[in-house]
């Protein structure tokens, strides 16, 4: 049954997402920096991952008989583990790809949308030639997730769910960029959805991985949550968040702050859904 709900829930969070965010850019969502739509999703997608992380994860792995020093250790290596794997890969592109960067300026949806990802697969200046080099690195990623959302499974039926809705918040600004770059590559819309969905579906893959890793190693499950929380929170903090601190009129800071707000508020709803279940 945990398996069933697991799968599930990958492929609403892979697939789901990149849906999501084709059909965002179809309602003029994705448009250029002015557009005030990219910024409401990254506000959405990081008071989510934030409120993943510490209302959530981090209770239930400090519930458990871990120590609270160990646990925080773990917290504090996930973090310092994904911000080299983030300058891992900044460092690869900009070798790589530093000619193309200027001419890849002024794309909105890429622009608001290809950083808003942790895990060091940012493609920072990806030349239009670098379909696959996107596609390989997020179907990576998304392995990646999965394995996260099934530890939540794992440790709570609700605790997945929340996780796989933060999840999804976050991967959709991404997904936008993903697209950008495919429709860039390739002419034909339909194939560009079609690869990143493809890439998306790949969560459901590292969700399989992940029960039997986990199941496997049990007494390991609040380390595997205080990662996962890791990896939320420097989502948040380090790709997302510095997106969203821009010189902007009162109204549209409102706007931001209220954004941020729903997403912590769609997780404690997600999470009052499932307990009530």
């Amino acid at each position: 049954m945990t398996l069933i709900a697991i799968i599930l829930a990958t492929l609403a969070a892979g697939i789901g997402s990149v849906w999501l965010a084709a059909l965002l850019m179809r309602l003029g969502l994705g448009g250029r920096s002015d557009s005030v739509g990219p910024q409401h999703l990254l506000s959405l997608a990081a008071g989510a991952l934030l409120a993943t992380a510490f209302m959530h994860l981090l209770p239930e792995a400090f519930e458990s008989q871990a120590g609270a020093h160990d646990l925080f250790a773990t917290l504090l290596i996930g973090v310092v583990f994904f911000f080299l794997l983030d300058k891992a890969e900044l460092w690869h592109h900009g070798h790589e790809h530093s000619h193309a960067a200027p001419a890849e300026q002024g794309h909105g949806a890429h622009d608001h949308a290809e950083h808003a990802h942790g895990h060091g697969h940012h493609h920072h200046g990806a030349p239009r030639a670098g379909g696959w080099a996107v596609l390989t690195g997020d179907s990576v990623h998304c392995f990646g997730d999965g394995i996260l959302i099934a530890s939540a499974f794992m440790a709570d039926i609700r605790l997945g769910m929340i996780a796989a809705v933060s999840v999804l918040a976050h991967e959709v600004p991404h997904h936008m960029g993903d697209l950008v770059v495919l429709r860039q590559t390739s002419p034909n819309r339909r194939m560009a959805l079609v690869k990143v969905s493809l890439a998306g579906a790949v969560t459901a893959l590292g969700g399989i991985v992940g029960y039997f890793l986990v199941g496997q190693l049990q007494d390991l499950l609040p380390y595997f949550l205080a990662v996962a929380s890791s990896s939320f929170i420097y989502v948040a903090l380090a790709d997302l968040i510095p997106q969203l601190q821009k010189r902007l009129s009162a109204r549209e800071t409102v706007a931001q702050i209220a954004w941020l707000i729903a997403g912590m508020v769609i997780v404690t709803l997600v999470s009052g859904a499932a307990h009530a279940h």
